[in-house]
């Protein structure tokens, strides 16, 4: 059965960097893929009065900053509709819109639709890590996010972070395209954060793994005085990563709002691509 990828990319108020297209039509073509591209284009309506055109001249401005964000949406899909001629990836694009305030929830209803939904991450810019977090809580799909503006290159050591949870069972269940083309799998699990199901719970992955034909090798790691997310992105890059699979948001976002999470510090500081789900 053909894999379905979707690349969602809101172009209002700040777009992830143009790296987000190669990579995206990288995995299509990793994976033998095809991909959708669908650009979010702001629809910001009119609520101007009369005082508001004379003084502020907000008819103009709301114009401006719709043409804008059309205009960054449609160079988003000509970049990606290039990438896939050279990589020689089967190709559809869509232009949607929404008001700013709906944006996210746009990117999670579209992403629905896809074995596989990509998006960019940026660091220190809010509404880009929002459309994240919206897209992998909401969106029913795993979601692949792109650090920054790098390039990913080869997702071919996958590193899973495994406590026995239902969202990490999710987790890589959905990360089997890349496992079956993985050369390296590794299992790592955090023993000093929380309450594990078993002692060997990484071993029993990993042989559950084997039995599938998928070699995977487990480790046990302590986060000590570091966040979770730091430690497990910090274990992954040591020993040469390319993705890291994992579950996105165990319980509730209001408890992890409190009390921190790995899904909140690896978001805080992306720095390999990282498969979620939820």
């Amino acid at each position: 059965m053909q894999l379905l990828t979707s690349l969602l990319v809101p172009t209002y108020p700040d777009p992830p960097g143009p790296k987000v297209a190669s990579n995206a039509v990288a995995v299509a073509k990793q994976l033998g893929a095809t991909l959708d591209a669908a650009v979010i284009n702001a629809d910001i309506p009119d609520v101007s009065n009369a005082l508001s055109g004379l003084l502020l001249d907000l008819p103009a401005k709301i114009r401006e900053a719709n043409a804008a964000s059309r205009n960054r949406g449609k160079a988003l899909l000509e970049t990606v509709a290039a990438e896939a001629a050279r990589r020689r990836v089967t190709l559809t694009c869509q232009e949607l819109k929404a008001q700013p305030a709906f944006m996210r929830e746009a990117a999670a209803r579209e992403a629905r639709y896809f074995d596989l939904c990509m998006v960019g991450w940026t660091r220190d810019t809010e509404s880009i890590r929002a459309t994240a977090e919206e897209v992998v809580f909401s969106s029913g799909r795993p979601t692949l996010i792109f650090p920054g503006d790098e390039d990913v290159g080869a997702l071919d050591h996958v590193v899973i972070a495994w406590d026995g949870s239902r969202v990490a069972a999710r987790a890589v269940a959905d990360a089997r395209p890349f496992l079956e083309r993985a050369s390296t799998i590794s299992i790592i699990t955090v023993t000093d954060e929380k309450a594990l199901p078993r002692e060997d719970t990484g071993d029993r992955l990993a042989n559950g793994l084997a039995a599938r034909g998928l070699r995977a090798r487990a480790a046990s790691i302590h986060a000590g005085d570091n966040e979770i997310g730091s430690a497990l992105e910090d274990h992954a890059i040591r020993i040469n990563g390319s993705l890291l699979v994992m579950g996105g948001w165990g319980h509730s976002r209001i408890r992890d709002f409190v009390l921190g999470g790995a899904t909140e510090g690896i978001l805080s500081d992306l720095r390999l691509p990282v498969l979620m789900s939820h």
